[in-house]
C-alpha cells in the first residue's frame, strides 16, 4: 500500500424534502440572493468535464450534462439546502386533503427560445410522456399518476393512485426538464434534430457547441423572469487535462470550476487564494454515493463470498485521505448519510481485512494459482478524471493483495455509458445521486423489476425477493414510521450481501471567483439556472 501511495502522490506535478402532505396552501418562497445590487452583463467562463455527448436532459442524465442543461431547461420546483421546493416553473402548489391530488400553478409569460409559449400542456407532455419513456429514475414514480390534466393554459393537476410522500422532490430540472412538446411529440426521442440544439425555457439559449472545445450559450432576452437572468453569456470550456483545468483557475481564465473539474489534491491550494472561495454546499439535493460496480453475472462476482472478500480488501479511510484529501466521508452502506431514513444502526461495512478476504476466497473453492491468482477480472475505469483512475489503480492494487488480478480498461463517457448499459463490463466505478429519498434515487440500483439495459438502472443484476419487497412497502406507504422500518432492513440485507461495492459520500468543490455572486443558493448547487448569478 506504501508504494501505492507513493505512485499516487509522485503523480501530483506542479425532506427530509417532501411536501407536508396535511395542509399545504400555495406555497412560495424566495431564493437567498446576494444583498449586494446585481449587475448586468459579462461573461462567465467556466469549465465542463468530461464533455457530454448531448444537452437534453432526459436523453442524457449524465452529470456534465446536467451542469450545461440545467441553464438551457428548468424544472417546476428546486430544492432549499433542507430539500424544501421552491418554486421555478411552478409558482405555486397545493395537495389535497387526501394527498393524492397536486394542482401546480405555472409562472405567467414563460416562452420556449423559438418563441413559443410554455403551458400546462408542455408539463403534462414532458412528465407523462417524454420523461417516463426515457428516465428509469422518474418512470416508477410518475407511473403512480392516474389522471393528468390541465384545466386551464397556467394550472397543472396530477392525480396519483395513492400518497406517494416523496412526490415533490421529483420536479428539479434534472428530475423533470420541461421540454416543448411541440418539438417531441409524435418522434423519437432520443434521435430528434432538436436535440443537436437544444430548446428549453432556461434563462440562457444555446448558441453553439465546438466538439472538444466550449459550448456557448447567450442571455435569453424573453425570459420570464423581470430583470434576469444578469450574465450576458456562459462559456463551459471543454479541457480535458486535470493540470490546464487547474492553471485555467489560477490564472483568471475561467472564474467558476465544479464537480470532476478540479482534482483533489488540488483543492488545498486554491482555498489559499485571496480571490478564489470554495464551497462544498450545493449537493444536499444529489447526496452522491461512490462505489465499485458489480456485474453479478460475472463469475465469480455473483458469489456473495467473492463480493464480501473484495470489501474486506478495500482501504475506504485510504481512498478518502490519500485519493480524495479528505474531501467527503466513508461510505457505511447502499444509503447516504445525508439522505432521508438512512440508519446508522444497521448501515455498516467491515474491513479493510485482507487476511479475512483471503479466507472467504478459500472457502470460496478461488485457491491461488502459482503466481498466486485467484481470478481474473477486467475492470472499466470511469472517465471523468484523474481521481478516478487514481481510483482503479487502487482498486487494482489492493485486489492483486489477495489474490485478485484487475486488467483495467479505458474509454471515453459516451462509450462508458454505453457499455455499464449494455451489460459489457464486469467490474467499474460509478456514483449515483439519491435525491432526497431512497426511493427516488436509491431503490432503482437494487429491485429486480429495474434489471434493464439502460445506464443507472440496476445494470448489475442484483435479485433479491425480500429486498424488492421492503422497497416496495416503503414505496408505496404514507407512513414514514412503516417506511423507515422498510428501509433500515433493505441497509441491513444490502450491507450483508453487497450487490456493489460503497465507497465514498462524495463532496464536490465548488470553486469561484469572489466577484461570481449567487453561485451557490439552493441545494442544487451549480445544477441551478444560474438565472440570479452576476460579476461583481
Amino acid at each position: 500500500m506504501r508504494d501505492l501511495t507513493r505512485r499516487l502522490l509522485a503523480r501530483r506535478s506542479v425532506v427530509t424534502g417532501a411536501l407536508a402532505a396535511s395542509v399545504v396552501p400555495e406555497m412560495l418562497a424566495a431564493r437567498p440572493t446576494n444583498a449586494q445590487t446585481p449587475k448586468k452583463g459579462g461573461t462567465l467562463n467556466t469549465i465542463l468535464t468530461p464533455e457530454p455527448p448531448v444537452l437534453v436532459l432526459g436523453v442524457n442524465n449524465q452529470g456534465p450534462t446536467a451542469l450545461a442543461a440545467s441553464k438551457l431547461y428548468q424544472g417546476l420546483c428546486e430544492y432549499s439546502f433542507d430539500l424544501q421546493p421552491m418554486p421555478k416553473l411552478a409558482k405555486s402548489w397545493s395537495l389535497s386533503e387526501d394527498k393524492k391530488t397536486y394542482t401546480f400553478r405555472l409562472q405567467e409569460n414563460v416562452k420556449f427560445h423559438d418563441g413559443h409559449p410554455m403551458t400546462a400542456d408542455d408539463v403534462i407532455f414532458s412528465i407523462t410522456k417524454f420523461h417516463m419513456e426515457l428516465s428509469p429514475r422518474a418512470r416508477p414514480i410518475f407511473a403512480t399518476i392516474k389522471e393528468a390534466k390541465a384545466p386551464d393554459p397556467l394550472t397543472v393537476v396530477l392525480t396519483l393512485d395513492r400518497p406517494f410522500e416523496p412526490f415533490m422532490l421529483m420536479f428539479d430540472v434534472t428530475a423533470c426538464a420541461i421540454v416543448p412538446k411541440h418539438i417531441y411529440d409524435g418522434t423519437e426521442y432520443r434521435t430528434n434534430p432538436a436535440n443537436q440544439k437544444p430548446i428549453g425555457t432556461g434563462p440562457f439559449q444555446f448558441v453553439e457547441w465546438q466538439r472538444g472545445n466550449f459550448i456557448r450559450m447567450k442571455r435569453f432576452d424573453d425570459y420570464w423572469a423581470p430583470g434576469q437572468p444578469y450574465l450576458d453569456e456562459i462559456i463551459y470550456r471543454i479541457i480535458p487535462d486535470s493540470q490546464s483545468r487547474a492553471l485555467a483557475l489560477q490564472t483568471g481564465q475561467v472564474q467558476l470550476t465544479q464537480a470532476n473539474d478540479i482534482e483533489p489534491f488540488d483543492v488545498p491550494r486554491f482555498r489559499a487564494m485571496p480571490n478564489l472561495e470554495v464551497q462544498l454546499k450545493g449537493w444536499e439535493y444529489a447526496s452522491q454515493l461512490s462505489w465499485i460496480e458489480i456485474n453479478h453475472r460475472v463469475k465469480p462476482l455473483g458469489d456473495v463470498r467473492v463480493r464480501q472478500a473484495i470489501n474486506l480488501a478495500i482501504d475506504r479511510n485510504f481512498i478518502r485521505d490519500r485519493l480524495w484529501f479528505g474531501i467527503g466521508k466513508v461510505a457505511t452502506g447502499p444509503i447516504a448519510s445525508t439522505t432521508k431514513f438512512y440508519d446508522p444502526a444497521v448501515a455498516k461495512l467491515p474491513g479493510p481485512d485482507p487476511k479475512a478476504a483471503m479466507q472467504l476466497l478459500d472457502a470460496a473453492g478461488l485457491k491461488p494459482d502459482a503466481k498466486g491468482v485467484r481470478f481474473t477480472i477486467k475492470h472499466l475505469a470511469l472517465p471523468y478524471g484523474e481521481v478516478w483512475t487514481r481510483l482503479s489503480e487502487y482498486f487494482r492494487t489492493a485486489l492483486r493483495q489477495v489474490g485478485i488480478e484487475v486488467v483495467l480498461e479505458t474509454t471515453d463517457a459516451g462509450a462508458w455509458a454505453r457499455r455499464i448499459g449494455d451489460w459489457d463490463y464486469e467490474t467499474s466505478v460509478n456514483f449515483l445521486s439519491q435525491y432526497g429519498d431512497p426511493t427516488l434515487g436509491v431503490e432503482r440500483s437494487y429491485v429486480s423489476t429495474n434489471i434493464k439495459k439502460v445506464t443507472f438502472t440496476n445494470t448489475g443484476g442484483y435479485e433479491n425477493p425480500r429486498v424488492d419487497e421492503l422497497f416496495k412497502t416503503a414505496r408505496e406507504s404514507g407512513d414514514p414510521a412503516i417506511r423507515q422500518q422498510a428501509f433500515s432492513a433493505v441497509q441491513k440485507i444490502l450491507c450483508e450481501e453487497l450487490p456493489q461495492i460503497w465507497l465514498m459520500e462524495l463532496a464536490w468543490p465548488t470553486i469561484h471567483d469572489k466577484k461570481l455572486r449567487n453561485v451557490i443558493g439552493t441545494a442544487m448547487g451549480p445544477n441551478a439556472s444560474f438565472d440570479n448569478v452576476f460579476l461583481a
